[in-house]
């Protein structure tokens, strides 16, 4: 389904949800016709507007899913996917692996990487 042009605006607080079904009913079309026109089933559309990202099949079939369902609404793509990835991408905490004091990874012990040679 082609883009509507005059997409509306992304919220201006990125982590407060979307409320993806009022825009799409404000667009005037039914999860059903999304189904049909995208071949997206009714339960991955449900996650979607549910922000249950979790839900879908992961890989480049959310993004995608993504894509066709903001291009079905009328909904400025890039946005709904830098959502999506603030979401689902959590930044890890800056910290590496703690090891025990002295412990030795099970890599280089299979490797036998001897435990002079690390440091």
């Amino acid at each position: 389904m082609p883009q509507k042009t005059g997409a509306p605006a992304p919220p201006g607080n990125a982590c407060r949800a979307l409320d993806l079904s009022r825009l799409r009913n404000m667009a005037g079309i039914s999860l059903e016709e999304i189904a049909a026109g995208t071949k997206i089933s009714l339960r991955f559309l449900r996650a979607i507007e549910s922000e249950e990202f979790d839900q879908l099949p992961g890989g480049i079939f959310s993004t995608s899913y993504l894509r066709q369902y903001a291009a079905a609404i009328g909904y400025d793509e890039g946005h709904l996917l830098a959502y999506y990835d603030l979401k689902m991408n959590v930044t890890p905490s800056p910290k590496g692996p703690e090891r025990e004091n002295g412990s030795r990874s099970f890599l280089d012990r299979w490797l036998g990487i001897p435990a002079q040679a690390q440091h």
